[in-house]
């Protein structure tokens, strides 16, 4: 299961710049002036878990297999987009095809970095962001709300349904209210027609403070007008100084902490947006182990055992049988799958477990 995150963001507030430092790529173009990006720059990243390289001490595996996040660098959006501004609203169709918006606020002062609104306004930045979305949002909605129309003239029953939903949220729009918070956001009918418009206020959002290397400590101002913001709107902010971030690219493991250390933080920006991000949706991970590979499974939480078998082949699942499981914290601690099995660790589950973050598991299936 994929997790998908679009960068988005007034153009020249470090995005590509953040892009750069998390994918570890380096392939997107990063300068000083705005439209730098013109295509999206998709990247695919493995998510740190340092319970797999726990695993592996013990299993000595042939290869490590991290679960993965694809990142999506969106061009810099401007005032009018979702009116053909700037580069045009074709990259609101780009952060369509994402799951979670990480949206980067430039928090720091620097004369030598142009901002495109000529100064430093963090809530000023976001709301014309998030104006842009809402105005495609409204978009999308009346032209469903057109289409709906006629089928509903034409007696059918689930279109009718649909259009008392579209125009309840085509008001609720148009007050200035994202999707997230529409009222009947969990209704059948907003379910199917969101599945084809992938309404972009809808979707989880997380701000990503952008600040110089002194704004990693104390919360500046600008960090603090942020979080305020996001706190009223239930988002997460995380702080993070792309410069940084891009020098630390090609540190080693030791050399990485230290100096998040000397600046005052115990983790990266990339940790921080793939643990939030991965809580935000509802995600998770077990594990399997063996001599060919220690590998991370992505689930959403609540999860039964077959399905969780199934991200690996649906066969799995098919012809689930049993799964047997062993805790991570009692793998680690007892020396791997025969040490827990001696100390009565090892678990015998059917169709109706429900997997926990971290379980080691092992599938019996007959197909």
């Amino acid at each position: 299961m994929g997790l998908s995150i679009g960068l988005v963001g007034l153009p020249n507030v470090g995005k590509s710049t953040t892009f750069n430092a998390l994918t570890k790529a380096q392939n997107a173009e990063s300068a000083n002036y705005p439209f730098c990006t013109i295509e999206p720059n998709k990247a695919v990243v493995p998510v740190p878990d340092y319970r797999l390289e726990e695993l592996a001490k013990i299993v000595n595996p042939e290869k490590i297999q991290y679960s993965t996040i694809d990142f999506v660098d969106i061009a810099g959006l401007v005032k009018g987009a979702s009116k053909g501004e700037g580069l045009g609203n074709k990259f609101l169709s780009n952060i369509r095809e994402t799951e979670v918006i990480l949206h980067i606020v430039r928090c720091f002062e620097d004369e030598n970095v142009v901002h495109v609104e000529g100064s430093i306004d963090p809530i000023r930045d976001v709301e014309i962001i998030e104006q842009e979305l809402l105005f495609a949002d409204l978009d999308a909605v009346q032209k469903r709300i057109d289409m709906l129309g006629k089928k509903a003239r034409g007696n059918d029953k689930d279109a009718k349904a649909q259009l008392v939903v579209a125009q309840a949220l085509i008001l609720h729009i148009e007050e200035n209210n994202p999707v997230s918070t529409f009222a009947n956001i969990d209704s059948d009918e907003f379910q199917a027609m969101n599945k084809d418009l992938r309404l972009l206020t809808a979707k989880e959002i997380m701000y990503g403070a952008n600040v110089d290397e002194d704004g990693l400590g104390e919360d500046n101002e600008f960090v603090q007008q942020l979080k305020a913001y996001a706190t009223e709107r239930n988002s997460e902010v995380i702080k993070l100084c792309a410069r940084v971030e891009e020098e630390m690219v090609d540190f080693e493991e030791e050399e990485k902490n230290e100096m998040l250390a000397d600046l005052g933080v115990t983790e990266s920006g990339l940790e921080q947006i793939i643990h939030k991000g991965f809580d935000k949706l509802g995600l998770m991970s077990y594990f399997t182990a063996g001599v060919k590979e220690v590998r991370a499974w992505t689930i959403r939480k609540n999860t039964t055992a077959p399905k969780a078998a199934a991200v690996i082949h649906n066969d799995f699942e098919k012809g689930f049988i049993r799964a047997e499981v062993i805790a991570y914290d009692d793998f680690i601690k007892f020396g791997g799958d025969n040490g827990a099995k001696e100390a009565g660790k090892n678990r015998l589950e059917g169709k109706e477990y429900i997997v926990q973050d971290g379980d080691v598991m092992h599938f019996r299936f007959n197909v």
